[in-house]
């Protein structure tokens, strides 16, 4: 943990309120300052799953890790900087199942060598990621061929399409909480036993952990919304574009949680709830994450946000959805498969990078 980084949160909000001018430093002391309150949002979530099984643990630290993207996302709605919202889901998605996973494959397979979880979850849940790039295509598809006549239908056309996510998203819930709850949760290993039962006797209980989320999720809202706030002047300064701002530096710091819980389960030889971690994170994220957006948008932004995505975002997630259905098939992963998964990534960080800020506007 990087518990030192906290000091910054004091940091980002003296300087919100003795230097509101400085918008580079506040926004580089914000990201330095979520980064340790989400890594605290997913041990208090870990501490949490202890009290339910394992599939629902999975489901909590993919929801709480996701916390801190949902309440920046929130704040730039209310901003109206819609393609940073935008930015950020595309960049959580792309961030959960290339840099998150691609990470705990890789530090489990450097302790493990090789590592197996069920083929049949892993499959299911890559099919619902492919669903969730379906979802973007087709507005950016329908943005692009009707032309300007079908801008008046796009909102009506969002708020359907997300009510067909959300519908996913629940039945996806049934499926794994309920019907085939056994495909996501995991015996555990003979290795680690001692160590699981150390972790027990230190486990903190059900009303702390429930007070230690919502105490942490109260600072992140605050220093979500000082972070928004200074993004556009920021992203300026650093001579970067607002969408690459959003696709890998906030949703880096948002993804912090997932990033230490997932590679942490991975070393303990717990894949089960690593991938239930990463890419069940990305499918809230583009199951239910974004969807809701769209709702919250009609009464919390200047206007009603749509899942219009720019042709970069739409093959970035496209790509990494590929990448990642062809590694969770088998029901098996090593230390070269996390490579790839990273390398995946570190690709798409350079383009959005380099691309120009006409190329990442509709």
């Amino acid at each position: 943990m990087l518990n030192w980084l906290l000091i910054f949160v004091p940091v980002t909000i003296g300087l919100e309120f003795l230097k509101p001018q400085a918008h580079s430093w506040i926004f580089i002391a914000a990201c330095l300052a979520i980064i340790p309150l989400a890594g605290w949002l997913g041990r208090a979530t870990e501490h949490l799953s202890h009290h339910t099984g394992e599939g629902v643990g999975g489901l909590l630290n993919a929801t709480f890790g996701n916390a801190a993207e949902l309440i920046i996302a929130i704040m730039a709605l209310r901003k109206g900087l819609y393609p940073v919202v935008k930015a950020s889901l595309t960049g959580s998605i792309i961030g959960n199942i290339l840099l998150v996973l691609g990470a705990a494959v890789l530090a489990g397979g450097i302790k493990h060598k090789e590592q197996t979880f069920n083929a049949t979850a892993a499959r299911a849940q890559s099919t619902l990621l492919m669903l969730a790039a379906i979802a973007m295509i087709a507005p950016a598809a329908f943005h692009y061929i009707s032309g300007p006549g079908g801008r008046v239908s796009e909102n009506n056309l969002s708020m359907k399409i997300s009510l067909v996510l959300l519908c996913t998203y629940a039945a996806h819930l049934w499926f794994s909480l309920h019907t085939h709850k056994r495909l996501f949760s995991s015996g555990g290993n003979g290795d680690e036993s001692s160590e699981d039962a150390g972790e027990a006797e230190s486990k903190w209980s059900l009303r702390t952990s429930l007070l230690v989320l919502l105490g942490l999720t109260a600072v992140v809202a605050w220093v979500s919304e000082i972070l928004v706030g200074s993004v556009q002047e920021a992203a300026a300064s650093f001579g970067m574009t607002p969408v690459f701002i959003g696709v890998i530096v906030v949703a880096v710091i948002g993804n912090a949680a997932e990033h230490s819980t997932a590679v942490m389960m991975a070393m303990k030889n717990r894949m089960e709830l690593s991938m239930g971690i990463a890419i069940g994170s990305s499918l809230q994220i583009a199951l239910f994450v974004a969807p809701a957006l769209v709702m919250v948008s009609h009464f919390v932004g200047p206007r009603p946000m749509d899942l219009v995505f720019t042709p970069a975002e739409v093959l970035a997630v496209f790509m990494a959805v590929l990448i990642t259905s062809q590694i969770a098939s088998d029901g098996e992963s090593n230390w070269l498969e996390g490579v790839m998964l990273v390398a995946v990534y570190l690709i798409l960080a350079v383009v959005f990078y380099y691309l120009p800020e006409v190329a990442t506007t509709l």
